[in-house]
Parts: structure tokens; C-alpha cells; sequence
């Protein structure tokens, strides 16, 4: 099993009177916090608030850009747009959270994209070379937390941005080392027990196992839990549960800059070629 890790959870994502997941529960468990920029979910008094409390526990924080999709929680395939477009959309988002986690004294560390564009990151190169582009654009010390193996993974590596890789506790993988489509049953996983029994065999084989028994190698530098689920909480604190009493330090993969607490630091997400 690998010495450390990091666990993340996508968060700040309820709107106005609309509220999404358990954020203050999920922040006392995980040590990254991928942050709704206004296009899927989140608005100016979610991100202040999720910024603050993340603060408060010392979790490290990132911008979650998605294509605009606030109906659909940018989970709909929406074809047709154009890679100078997304671009733009997200240097917009990744900005906005930016100067909100700078009112906050919370300065943000990574972008990670939701949803539907997650797909289109993974196979369309043009769509990856621009997310790239963007987080370049907006700070280039921002860590691309991503997909191993795929477009995004590639792209980030050729802008010359860090890119650290995630696996997910609660989806399911094809044999091309991606998520299996929502629509399909079984690609979310609900199930506890059979969640942390999935983190456990990809620590230790350094690998995804995909839905027909095939294991994919891939690098691990942070374990996802989407915070949407009913079980999401319990999930993420067995996870956790399951990392201490492995011995495995977590962290984050990309610390908030100044923060020299104890465990905080984490080794440089790695490159194609480390």
C-alpha cells in the first residue's frame, strides 16, 4: 500500500435555497475540497462559506468548473461547444473562486472539472489542451487534479502545469480506464463495505479494476468521494478509518501555500515521466 494520499470530495455545490451534500461533515473527514464555481452549483455566499470552513479545518481547496449547466447539474451531454469557448469559461470560474478564496485568506491550490466536461476532458484532446490553457492562464503553479491515462493527464503534462491523479471510491470503470456512464446500473457505488474493500485493492495494486475484472496501473495521488450520496459521509470517514490503520499518511497533494502544519505537506504531484 502506498505511504500517502490524499482524499478529496467535491463540495460548496447547493444554490440559494437549494442545498446539495453534508459540506461541514464531509470537511472534518477529507483533506482536499474541490469547490462549485456558479456554472453546475455553488453562488458568491456558498463559495464564501465552503471557503471558511475548509479554512477552519485545514482542508486545501480548488476550483470545480463545469460547463454552464445549472439545470442539469452539469452532469447533461452538451455537445458543440467550442475548445476557445470552454476556455474562457473557465478562466471565468476558476477566477471567480480564486478572488473569493483570496477575501477568505483560503488561496486555492488546484482546478478539478465536473460533470459532463470530465468526459469531454478525458477523450477530446482539443477540449483538455484548452482547460490546460486555462488553468495556465489564470496561475500556473494551480495543480490539474484529474483522470490517470487520459487526454486530461496528457495535456496538463505538455502545458507544463503539476498534475496530480484521482481515483474514485464510489464509480465504477470501463475497460478504457474511465467512469462508467451514470445511466448504466451499478456505476455509482452506495455500498460501504464494498467502496472501502475497492480503495483497499487499488492501494494495494496500484491499479482500478474495471467492470469485467480488468486491472488498469494507474498513479493514485488522491482517493474521490462524491458528497451528493446518502452515504457519501460514512463512506469518506470508513476511508479515512481505512488509511490510518493502514498507516497511510493523508494529505493534500497540493498544500495551501504558507500552511506548515504538521502534515501538511505532501510530495509534488508526479509527472509522465517520474
Amino acid at each position: 500500500m502506498i505511504a500517502r494520499v490524499d482524499l478529496n470530495s467535491d463540495m460548496g455545490e447547493s444554490f440559494g435555497a437549494w442545498r446539495m451534500g453534508d459540506d461541514p461533515e464531509m470537511l472534518k473527514i477529507v483533506s482536499t475540497a474541490n469547490i462549485a464555481c456558479g456554472f453546475h452549483g455553488g453562488d458568491p455566499l456558498v463559495m464564501d462559506r465552503t471557503l471558511k470552513l475548509a479554512k477552519q479545518h485545514g482542508v486545501a481547496v480548488g476550483a470545480h468548473p463545469s460547463l454552464y449547466d445549472i439545470w442539469g447539474f452539469g452532469r447533461r451531454p452538451i455537445q458543440g461547444e467550442k475548445p476557445g469557448d470552454i476556455e474562457k469559461m473557465l478562466i471565468y470560474q476558476i477566477g471567480a473562486l480564486a478572488a473569493m478564496a483570496a477575501a477568505a485568506g483560503h488561496p486555492i491550490t488546484h482546478v478539478k472539472v465536473h460533470g459532463h466536461l470530465g468526459y469531454l476532458v478525458a477523450f477530446e484532446p482539443d477540449v483538455a489542451a484548452a482547460v490546460a490553457r486555462a488553468i495556465k492562464t489564470v496561475d500556473p503553479k494551480l495543480v490539474f487534479l484529474t483522470f490517470p491515462v487520459t487526454e486530461a493527464d496528457r495535456a496538463g503534462d505538455k502545458a507544463g502545469l503539476r498534475v496530480a491523479r484521482e481515483v474514485y471510491a464510489d464509480r465504477t470503470y470501463d475497460d478504457n480506464g474511465y467512469l462508467t456512464p451514470r445511466q448504466q446500473p451499478g456505476s455509482v457505488v452506495h455500498d460501504v463495505a464494498f467502496a472501502v474493500e475497492r480503495v483497499r485493492r487499488m492501494l494495494d495494486d496500484g491499479a482500478i479494476t474495471t467492470v469485467t475484472g480488468t486491472k488498469i496501473k494507474v498513479p493514485i495521488d488522491s482517493i474521490s468521494v462524491h458528497s451528493d450520496t446518502p452515504t457519501a459521509v460514512e463512506m469518506s470517514r470508513s476511508i479515512r478509518k481505512l488509511l490510518m490503520e493502514s498507516g497511510v499518511a493523508i494529505a493534500p497533494f497540493a498544500p495551501t501555500p504558507g500552511d506548515t502544519r504538521s502534515g501538511a505537506v505532501s510530495p509534488a504531484p508526479r509527472r509522465r515521466s517520474d
